[in-house]
């Protein structure tokens, strides 16, 4: 769902000069480095000497192999790409439909393009398919983060598949 698509929304991009303007941001950073390395070794790389376009850093929860990954899915028209934006569920539930079972009942996510086909939340089926502007704000909001970050120096397949690369602004 767009749930796994959210990462790309938490990026923040600042100028390199802010950690010496900011030294409590880069004491911040160390003592979270320090107190987690876990988790700092997955997320994106903010210690010194990575730096990204025009000597910018970037916070962001999505390391640059994740965050190809995650657009592989976002830019393929049969997951996330829809015509009039990002789907709140991918289009690949219309013929595979996630089914689980609770105590012996069957329950059936699968992807509606408009209304709901059932009184379940009031017939509401925004979050089975249709597109949610909101947060498709957010998500073009962090692919400019982003592209502020990375520059013309990350190009990804777009749409999925179509051998057209672009870059995150375009």
């Amino acid at each position: 769902s767009m749930v796994g698509l959210l990462p790309l929304c938490a990026a923040t991009v600042f100028e390199g000069s802010a950690l010496e303007r900011m030294p409590k941001l880069k004491e911040l950073i160390g003592l979270f480095r320090k107190r987690h390395p876990d988790v700092f070794a997955h997320i994106a790389p903010t210690e010194e000497g990575f730096v990204g376009h025009n000597d910018r850093r970037l916070l962001s929860a999505l390391t640059k192999k994740k965050l190809e990954r995650a657009l592989v899915y976002l830019l393929d028209e049969n997951e996330f790409l829809g015509p009039h934006g990002i789907r709140s569920l991918s289009r690949f539930h219309e013929k595979h439909p996630f089914v689980f079972n609770v105590e012996g009942q069957d329950h059936v996510v699968s992807y509606l393009p408009a209304e709901s086909d059932n009184g379940m939340f009031g017939g509401n089926s925004n979050w089975r398919g249709p597109v949610w502007m909101p947060v498709n704000g957010l998500i073009v909001r962090g692919l400019l983060n982003l592209y502020a970050f990375y520059g013309n120096d990350l190009t990804v397949e777009c749409p999925t598949g179509s051998g057209n690369r672009m870059n995150l602004f375009e």
